[in-house]
């Protein structure tokens, strides 16, 4: 991309720049990084700090050192995992605008400013030009929240950022099309913990390893600096917390509307993420000043969740969609209906790992009473092909639909679902196309499902 910015150095001014080797030009800076390095090997490429104006150079800044040109928000929280990322960075949100501060979000919803929608969905985490002009588009905000996704980490997408905190959801597998092992995508999200910068980190994630020196934890069945005592997860969320964190311990009632076990996991998160925010931030009127767990807890009770994750479309009959596409993350919403009868609708992401479709079969077999196995957005696979891949980790053909087609699919779900019965359509969440071959369609589960139960 081209970002048209005066930059300028001593004696030196350019009117862009770039990380596209077919957009340099004299009066163009170019951003060197790990991704378009080997379109460079033969690019007269000059650093900043010996460019003299040679008219055979191509001056460049190297991508970690992009904070020096680029307006900056005052504090960036990153969050990596595999589920779980987007529930909280927007619950933090949440509690932070409550408070009074400006916030801006990044993540797979897209880029929000105080709630308005400056960019839409893209990349989880955009590249790392891209990602400074978020930063510089969010420099009056006292807060700046993003999601890390660990092509990110590898990509160097976010070397250089100076993150204030750091948040650890989960680690379960997904990604193995890219890291192709689970090790190596354990190592790579756990790669970005091996500072001595604040950190939240999930105690009950076995897979979680990270340098001690500024860590903060939370947890439901370990101890940790911010612990579940008692919880129910009957008609919402509601738990008794113990915090740790800081000179004087607490106790705290939360209560949520939001649904699983999952989400309380994500909400203390969140709640240990606001806490150490404000035990190490300066604010002498308004914003922290004399917050107690328990204020913070009663600002997370206003947090309705976000769009496309355990959103109910329908209550009679009762409907979800979620974006769960994992088997940990299917699980987890799984489990949040423990003596229901659950129906499921999902498929798997063509030209995405492969490996996690026989479990996301075997997972949905363990749990619900029916199966529809459907196409997600099958890019350039054949979708018979994803559904047969899914299907090989159910070893049953009782209660197993196939209708590669997702709108009839839902029609058929629709129709046999009875009045005890949930129906979970799971994968594609908020998403309003779907992406077959080379064509990208408008489609949106919730307003299928709306349709068809007008019509039904």
């Amino acid at each position: 991309m081209i970002i048209k910015k005066n930059i300028n150095f001593p004696n030196i001014c350019f009117d862009a720049i770039t990380d596209d080797t077919t957009q340099i030009t004299k009066s163009c800076l170019f951003v060197q990084t790990k991704l378009n390095a080997r379109y460079t090997r033969n690019l007269p490429l000059c650093p900043l700090d010996s460019y003299t104006h040679n008219p055979q150079a191509i001056a460049y800044i190297e991508s970690k050192n992009l904070a020096q040109i680029f307006s900056l928000p005052k504090y960036i929280v990153g969050i990596t995992g595999t589920n779980g990322k987007t529930t909280t960075a927007a619950c933090i949100s949440s509690i932070l605008l409550d408070c009074g501060f400006r916030v801006a979000v990044l993540g797979t919803r897209g880029f929000f400013i105080n709630e308005r929608e400056i960019k839409p969905k893209g990349l989880t985490t955009p590249s790392v030009l891209e990602l400074y002009e978020d930063f510089e588009l969010a420099k009056d905000c006292d807060f700046f929240i993003m999601e890390v996704s660990s092509h990110a980490i590898v990509q160097e997408r976010i070397i250089g950022v100076p993150f204030f905190l750091k948040l650890l959801s989960n680690i379960t597998s997904d990604h193995l099309d890219f890291h192709e092992t689970l090790n190596e995508y354990i190592r790579v999200k756990n790669s970005f913990f091996r500072d001595t910068e604040l950190k939240v980190i999930n105690a009950d994630e076995a897979n979680a390893s990270f340098e001690s020196t500024n860590a903060y934890t939370y947890a439901i069945t370990k101890e940790a600096n911010l612990n579940v005592t008692t919880f129910s997860l009957q008609d919402g969320i509601s738990a008794h917390l113990e915090s740790k964190i800081g000179q004087i311990s607490e106790n705290a009632l939360l209560t949520s509307p939001l649904l699983g076990k999952h989400n309380l996991y994500n909400l203390l998160c969140a709640l240990c993420a606001c806490k150490i925010l404000s035990q190490n931030i300066q604010t002498n009127t308004g914003g922290f000043k004399d917050l107690s767990l328990q204020d913070f807890c009663n600002k997370v009770e206003k947090f309705r969740g976000v769009s496309g994750r355990m959103e109910v479309v329908s209550e009679n009959p009762l409907v979800i969609v979620d974006f769960a596409h994992t088997p940990d993350g299917m699980e987890q919403i799984f489990a949040s209906f423990q003596g229901k009868k659950i129906v499921v609708l999902f498929g798997a992401g063509g030209n995405r790992d492969k490996s996690k479709r026989p479990k996301m079969g075997a997972i949905a077999q363990a749990y619900a009473n029916r199966i529809y196995l459907t196409s997600d957005n099958a890019r350039d696979e054949d979708p018979l092909a994803i559904i047969e891949q899914i299907a090989q980790g159910i070893d049953t053909q009782q209660a197993l639909i196939i209708e590669p087609d997702r709108a009839k699919a839902i029609k058929l779900a629709l129709r046999d679902l009875q009045q005890d019965e949930i129906l979970l359509v799971l994968g594609k969440g908020d998403e309003t196309s779907q992406i077959i071959g080379d064509a990208i369609c408008n489609f949106d589960d919730r307003e299928v499902i709306k349709n068809l139960l007008a019509t039904l």
